[in-house]
Protein backbone atom coordinates (compact mmCIF):
# COMPACT_ATOMS: atom_id res chain seq x y z
CA UNK A 1 0.00 0.00 0.00
CA UNK A 2 1.09 3.60 -0.56
CA UNK A 3 2.84 5.03 2.50
CA UNK A 4 4.58 8.35 3.09
CA UNK A 5 7.47 8.18 5.56
CA UNK A 6 9.48 11.00 7.12
CA UNK A 7 12.87 9.28 7.10
CA UNK A 8 14.69 12.16 8.80
CA UNK A 9 14.29 15.94 9.02
CA UNK A 10 13.70 17.31 5.55
CA UNK A 11 13.35 13.88 3.90
CA UNK A 12 9.77 12.84 3.13
CA UNK A 13 9.42 9.79 0.84
CA UNK A 14 6.62 7.87 -0.83
CA UNK A 15 7.07 4.11 -0.62
CA UNK A 16 5.16 0.82 -0.52
CA UNK A 17 4.54 -1.04 2.74
CA UNK A 18 2.55 -4.12 3.69
CA UNK A 19 -1.10 -3.67 4.73
CA UNK A 20 -1.91 -3.99 8.44
CA UNK A 21 -2.77 -7.34 9.95
CA UNK A 22 -6.39 -8.26 10.68
CA UNK A 23 -7.82 -6.08 13.45
CA UNK A 24 -7.68 -7.49 16.96
CA UNK A 25 -10.80 -7.48 19.19
CA UNK A 26 -11.70 -3.86 19.93
CA UNK A 27 -9.96 -2.59 16.79
CA UNK A 28 -11.08 -1.43 13.37
CA UNK A 29 -9.30 -1.47 10.04
CA UNK A 30 -9.92 1.85 8.31
CA UNK A 31 -9.10 3.27 4.90
CA UNK A 32 -7.47 6.70 5.11
CA UNK A 33 -8.98 9.21 2.70
CA UNK A 34 -7.78 12.53 4.14
CA UNK A 35 -4.82 13.59 6.28
CA UNK A 36 -4.68 17.14 7.60
CA UNK A 37 -1.20 18.63 7.78
CA UNK A 38 -0.57 19.91 11.29
CA UNK A 39 2.03 22.14 12.85
CA UNK A 40 3.38 18.98 14.48
CA UNK A 41 4.10 17.55 11.02
CA UNK A 42 5.79 20.76 9.92
CA UNK A 43 7.91 20.89 13.09
CA UNK A 44 8.88 17.24 12.63
CA UNK A 45 9.93 17.96 9.04
CA UNK A 46 12.14 20.76 10.37
CA UNK A 47 13.51 18.55 13.16
CA UNK A 48 11.97 20.68 15.90
CA UNK A 49 9.19 18.49 17.33
CA UNK A 50 9.50 17.40 20.99
CA UNK A 51 9.08 13.71 21.86
CA UNK A 52 9.66 12.65 18.27
CA UNK A 53 11.86 10.01 16.62
CA UNK A 54 12.67 9.07 13.03
CA UNK A 55 11.75 7.41 10.75
CA UNK A 56 8.04 8.05 11.28
CA UNK A 57 4.82 7.81 9.31
CA UNK A 58 3.21 11.16 10.01
CA UNK A 59 -0.48 11.92 10.17
CA UNK A 60 -2.86 12.28 13.10
CA UNK A 61 -5.61 14.44 11.58
CA UNK A 62 -7.56 11.76 9.77
CA UNK A 63 -10.78 11.39 7.82
CA UNK A 64 -11.32 7.66 7.35
CA UNK A 65 -13.74 5.00 6.15
CA UNK A 66 -14.35 1.86 8.20
CA UNK A 67 -13.33 -1.32 6.35
CA UNK A 68 -13.75 -3.91 9.10
CA UNK A 69 -14.48 -3.99 12.84
CA UNK A 70 -13.52 -6.61 15.39
CA UNK A 71 -15.83 -5.83 18.33
CA UNK A 72 -14.39 -6.26 21.81
CA UNK A 73 -15.95 -8.48 24.43
CA UNK A 74 -16.45 -7.42 28.00
CA UNK A 75 -13.70 -8.66 30.24
CA UNK A 76 -14.15 -9.24 33.97
CA UNK A 77 -17.48 -7.40 33.78
CA UNK A 78 -15.86 -4.14 32.60
CA UNK A 79 -16.94 -2.61 29.31
CA UNK A 80 -14.04 -1.90 26.98
CA UNK A 81 -15.44 1.37 25.65
CA UNK A 82 -18.46 3.10 24.14
CA UNK A 83 -18.06 1.17 20.88
CA UNK A 84 -17.13 -2.16 22.51
CA UNK A 85 -19.91 -4.02 20.74
CA UNK A 86 -19.28 -1.91 17.64
CA UNK A 87 -22.15 0.22 16.44
CA UNK A 88 -19.78 1.06 13.60
CA UNK A 89 -20.20 -0.60 10.24
CA UNK A 90 -18.11 -0.98 7.10
CA UNK A 91 -18.48 2.16 5.01
CA UNK A 92 -18.96 4.54 7.96
CA UNK A 93 -16.99 7.78 7.74
CA UNK A 94 -15.21 8.83 10.92
CA UNK A 95 -12.77 11.24 12.50
CA UNK A 96 -9.96 9.58 14.42
CA UNK A 97 -9.06 10.44 18.00
CA UNK A 98 -5.31 9.81 17.70
CA UNK A 99 -4.45 9.82 21.40
CA UNK A 100 -3.91 6.26 22.61
CA UNK A 101 -4.16 6.30 26.40
CA UNK A 102 -3.44 3.43 28.79
CA UNK A 103 -6.71 3.57 30.75
CA UNK A 104 -4.97 2.62 34.01
CA UNK A 105 -2.83 5.54 35.20
CA UNK A 106 -4.04 8.18 37.65
CA UNK A 107 -4.85 10.66 34.88
CA UNK A 108 -6.91 8.10 32.94
CA UNK A 109 -8.77 7.01 36.08
CA UNK A 110 -9.73 10.64 36.65
CA UNK A 111 -10.96 11.07 33.08
CA UNK A 112 -7.92 13.14 32.04
CA UNK A 113 -7.10 10.76 29.19
CA UNK A 114 -5.54 13.58 27.15
CA UNK A 115 -2.62 13.71 29.59
CA UNK A 116 -2.25 9.98 30.25
CA UNK A 117 1.12 9.18 31.79
CA UNK A 118 1.83 6.72 28.97
CA UNK A 119 0.07 8.57 26.16
CA UNK A 120 1.06 7.69 22.61
CA UNK A 121 -0.09 9.86 19.71
CA UNK A 122 -0.47 8.49 16.20
CA UNK A 123 1.99 10.14 13.85
CA UNK A 124 4.19 11.31 16.74
CA UNK A 125 5.08 8.46 19.10
CA UNK A 126 3.59 5.78 16.85
CA UNK A 127 3.28 5.57 13.07
CA UNK A 128 0.29 7.55 11.86
CA UNK A 129 -2.09 7.81 8.97
CA UNK A 130 -0.08 8.81 5.90
CA UNK A 131 -0.87 5.42 4.39
CA UNK A 132 -3.82 3.81 2.72
CA UNK A 133 -4.88 1.57 5.62
CA UNK A 134 -4.40 1.71 9.38
CA UNK A 135 -5.74 -0.18 12.40
CA UNK A 136 -7.08 1.88 15.31
CA UNK A 137 -9.10 1.17 18.48
CA UNK A 138 -12.82 1.22 17.76
CA UNK A 139 -13.50 3.62 20.61
CA UNK A 140 -11.17 6.18 19.01
CA UNK A 141 -13.46 6.53 15.97
CA UNK A 142 -16.07 9.29 15.85
CA UNK A 143 -18.67 8.75 13.16
CA UNK A 144 -20.61 11.35 11.22
CA UNK A 145 -23.29 10.61 8.66
CA UNK A 146 -23.17 14.10 7.18
CA UNK A 147 -19.68 15.62 7.40
CA UNK A 148 -17.40 15.41 4.35
CA UNK A 149 -14.09 13.63 4.77
CA UNK A 150 -12.17 16.92 4.54
CA UNK A 151 -14.03 18.20 7.59
CA UNK A 152 -13.65 14.94 9.50
CA UNK A 153 -9.89 15.28 9.05
CA UNK A 154 -10.10 18.71 10.72
CA UNK A 155 -11.99 17.51 13.79
CA UNK A 156 -8.79 16.79 15.72
CA UNK A 157 -7.46 20.29 15.03
CA UNK A 158 -10.71 21.87 16.16
CA UNK A 159 -10.68 19.76 19.31
CA UNK A 160 -7.42 21.43 20.37
CA UNK A 161 -9.10 24.84 20.41
CA UNK A 162 -12.33 23.51 21.89
CA UNK A 163 -10.43 21.87 24.75
CA UNK A 164 -8.40 25.01 25.46
CA UNK A 165 -11.50 27.19 25.54
CA UNK A 166 -13.19 24.72 27.86
CA UNK A 167 -10.14 24.79 30.15
CA UNK A 168 -10.36 28.58 30.28
CA UNK A 169 -14.01 28.62 31.36
CA UNK A 170 -14.89 31.65 29.25
CA UNK A 171 -18.06 33.56 30.01
CA UNK A 172 -20.28 35.57 27.62
CA UNK A 173 -18.81 38.97 26.69
CA UNK A 174 -15.54 38.18 28.47
CA UNK A 175 -12.65 40.21 26.98
CA UNK A 176 -10.41 37.61 25.37
CA UNK A 177 -7.25 37.67 23.27
CA UNK A 178 -5.97 34.92 20.99
CA UNK A 179 -2.34 35.38 19.99
CA UNK A 180 -1.49 33.68 16.71
CA UNK A 181 -3.89 33.02 13.84
CA UNK A 182 -2.43 29.80 12.51
CA UNK A 183 -4.71 26.75 12.37
CA UNK A 184 -4.68 26.13 16.14
CA UNK A 185 -5.26 29.81 16.87
CA UNK A 186 -8.20 29.77 14.47
CA UNK A 187 -9.77 26.90 16.38
CA UNK A 188 -9.43 28.81 19.65
CA UNK A 189 -10.99 31.87 18.01
CA UNK A 190 -13.89 29.82 16.66
CA UNK A 191 -14.77 28.22 19.98
CA UNK A 192 -14.16 31.38 22.04
CA UNK A 193 -16.68 33.13 19.80
CA UNK A 194 -19.13 30.25 20.17
CA UNK A 195 -18.74 30.65 23.94
CA UNK A 196 -19.87 34.26 23.52
CA UNK A 197 -16.54 35.88 24.44
CA UNK A 198 -15.53 39.30 23.09
CA UNK A 199 -12.54 38.14 21.04
CA UNK A 200 -9.52 40.04 19.77
CA UNK A 201 -6.79 38.41 17.69
CA UNK A 202 -3.14 39.45 17.65
CA UNK A 203 -0.98 38.63 14.64
CA UNK A 204 2.04 39.94 12.76
CA UNK A 205 1.00 38.45 9.41
CA UNK A 206 -1.37 40.67 7.45
CA UNK A 207 -2.81 37.79 5.44
CA UNK A 208 -3.75 35.91 8.59
CA UNK A 209 -5.30 39.03 10.10
CA UNK A 210 -7.38 39.46 6.97
CA UNK A 211 -8.44 35.82 7.12
CA UNK A 212 -9.79 35.98 10.68
CA UNK A 213 -11.62 39.19 9.90
CA UNK A 214 -13.24 37.93 6.70
CA UNK A 215 -13.91 34.31 7.66
CA UNK A 216 -14.38 34.26 11.44
CA UNK A 217 -16.00 37.66 11.89
CA UNK A 218 -13.33 39.01 14.25
CA UNK A 219 -13.56 42.78 14.54
CA UNK A 220 -10.73 43.42 17.02
CA UNK A 221 -7.38 42.97 15.26
CA UNK A 222 -4.19 43.66 17.19
CA UNK A 223 -1.01 44.26 15.22
CA UNK A 224 1.68 42.31 17.07
CA UNK A 225 4.34 44.56 15.57
CA UNK A 226 3.04 47.56 17.49
CA UNK A 227 2.15 48.51 21.07
CA UNK A 228 -0.08 45.56 21.94
CA UNK A 229 -1.08 46.85 25.38
CA UNK A 230 -2.24 50.21 24.02
CA UNK A 231 -4.21 48.55 21.21
CA UNK A 232 -5.88 46.15 23.64
CA UNK A 233 -6.87 48.94 26.03
CA UNK A 234 -8.37 50.85 23.11
CA UNK A 235 -10.41 47.78 22.13
CA UNK A 236 -11.60 46.83 25.62
CA UNK A 237 -12.51 50.24 27.03
CA UNK A 238 -9.27 50.87 28.86
CA UNK A 239 -8.90 47.35 30.25
CA UNK A 240 -6.79 44.38 29.24
CA UNK A 241 -8.32 41.00 28.39
CA UNK A 242 -9.24 38.64 31.20
CA UNK A 243 -8.03 35.62 29.24
CA UNK A 244 -5.19 35.32 26.76
CA UNK A 245 -4.61 32.21 24.63
CA UNK A 246 -1.19 31.84 23.07
CA UNK A 247 -1.12 29.66 19.96
CA UNK A 248 2.07 30.94 18.36
CA UNK A 249 4.56 28.21 19.19
CA UNK A 250 6.96 31.03 20.03
CA UNK A 251 8.59 31.20 23.47
CA UNK A 252 8.96 34.99 23.47
CA UNK A 253 5.30 35.44 22.62
CA UNK A 254 4.29 33.02 25.36
CA UNK A 255 6.34 34.92 27.94
CA UNK A 256 5.03 38.29 26.77
CA UNK A 257 1.45 37.03 27.02
CA UNK A 258 1.73 37.10 30.81
CA UNK A 259 1.95 40.89 30.64
CA UNK A 260 -1.18 41.31 28.55
CA UNK A 261 -3.85 40.19 31.02
CA UNK A 262 -5.96 42.17 33.43
CA UNK A 263 -5.54 41.81 37.19
CA UNK A 264 -6.82 38.37 38.17
CA UNK A 265 -6.67 37.18 34.58
CA UNK A 266 -5.62 33.92 32.96
CA UNK A 267 -3.13 32.85 30.32
CA UNK A 268 -3.69 29.62 28.42
CA UNK A 269 -0.71 28.06 26.66
CA UNK A 270 -1.90 26.01 23.70
CA UNK A 271 1.61 26.36 22.30
CA UNK A 272 4.29 23.74 22.86
CA UNK A 273 7.92 24.75 22.43
CA UNK A 274 11.34 23.23 23.13
CA UNK A 275 12.30 26.16 25.35
CA UNK A 276 12.14 27.27 28.95
CA UNK A 277 9.35 29.74 29.70
CA UNK A 278 10.33 32.34 32.30
CA UNK A 279 8.61 35.36 33.81
CA UNK A 280 9.12 37.81 36.70
CA UNK A 281 7.53 36.29 39.80
CA UNK A 282 6.56 39.63 41.47
CA UNK A 283 4.52 40.61 38.40
CA UNK A 284 2.98 37.13 38.21
CA UNK A 285 1.86 37.40 41.83
CA UNK A 286 0.77 41.04 41.60
CA UNK A 287 -1.83 40.10 39.01
CA UNK A 288 -2.72 36.83 40.81
CA UNK A 289 -2.28 35.22 37.43
CA UNK A 290 -3.82 31.88 36.55
CA UNK A 291 -1.52 29.99 34.18
CA UNK A 292 -3.08 27.09 32.27
CA UNK A 293 -1.62 24.61 29.84
CA UNK A 294 -3.90 22.82 27.39
CA UNK A 295 -2.87 19.48 25.95
CA UNK A 296 -4.62 17.57 23.19
CA UNK A 297 -8.32 16.84 23.78
CA UNK A 298 -10.71 14.28 25.26
CA UNK A 299 -13.24 11.91 23.72
CA UNK A 300 -15.97 14.27 24.89
CA UNK A 301 -14.29 17.10 22.97
CA UNK A 302 -14.38 15.00 19.79
CA UNK A 303 -18.06 14.25 20.18
CA UNK A 304 -18.82 17.92 20.82
CA UNK A 305 -16.81 19.13 17.84
CA UNK A 306 -18.48 16.66 15.48
CA UNK A 307 -21.88 17.88 16.68
CA UNK A 308 -20.80 21.51 16.31
CA UNK A 309 -19.68 20.94 12.73
CA UNK A 310 -22.83 19.00 11.89
CA UNK A 311 -24.87 21.97 13.10
CA UNK A 312 -23.10 24.26 10.61
CA UNK A 313 -21.81 26.57 13.36
CA UNK A 314 -18.33 26.75 11.79
CA UNK A 315 -17.70 27.16 8.06
CA UNK A 316 -14.53 25.21 7.29
CA UNK A 317 -14.53 25.70 3.51
CA UNK A 318 -12.21 28.76 3.57
CA UNK A 319 -9.72 26.93 5.80
CA UNK A 320 -8.89 24.33 3.13
CA UNK A 321 -6.36 26.20 1.04
CA UNK A 322 -3.88 23.57 -0.22
CA UNK A 323 -3.93 19.88 -1.11
CA UNK A 324 -1.74 17.13 -2.53
CA UNK A 325 -1.80 13.46 -3.47
CA UNK A 326 0.74 10.94 -2.14
CA UNK A 327 2.61 11.31 -5.44
CA UNK A 328 2.83 15.12 -5.22
CA UNK A 329 3.16 15.53 -1.45
CA UNK A 330 6.95 15.26 -1.25
CA UNK A 331 7.31 18.13 -3.72
CA UNK A 332 4.54 20.28 -2.24
CA UNK A 333 5.29 19.81 1.46
CA UNK A 334 8.39 22.07 1.80
CA UNK A 335 6.47 24.97 0.25
CA UNK A 336 3.80 24.71 2.92
CA UNK A 337 6.35 25.94 5.45
CA UNK A 338 6.79 29.26 3.63
CA UNK A 339 4.55 32.10 4.87
CA UNK A 340 4.29 33.66 1.41
CA UNK A 341 2.29 30.63 0.25
CA UNK A 342 -0.49 31.59 2.67
CA UNK A 343 -1.29 28.07 3.81
CA UNK A 344 -4.17 27.95 6.25
CA UNK A 345 -4.81 24.22 6.13
CA UNK A 346 -3.21 21.72 3.76
CA UNK A 347 -4.72 18.30 3.11
CA UNK A 348 -3.32 15.02 1.80
CA UNK A 349 -5.84 13.14 -0.39
CA UNK A 350 -5.46 9.36 -0.60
Amino acid sequence: MKTVILEKPGSLNLTETSPPAEPEPGEALVRVHRVGICGTDLHAFRGRQPYFSYPRILGHELGVEVVECAPAREERGVSLGPHAESNLRAGDHCAVEPYLNCGACSACRRGRINCCARLQVLGVHLDGGMRELITVPIDKLHRSETLPLDHLALVETLCIGAHAVDRAGLEPDQPTLVIGAGPIGLTAVAFARLAGADVAVMEIDENRMRFVQENLGVEHLIDGRGDAEAQLRAVFGGDLPLTVFDATGNARSMMNALGLIEQGGSVVFISLVQDDITFPDPEFHRRETTLISSRNATSADFARVVQTLESGAIDLAPWLTHSASPETLTGEFPGWLRPENQVVKAMLHF
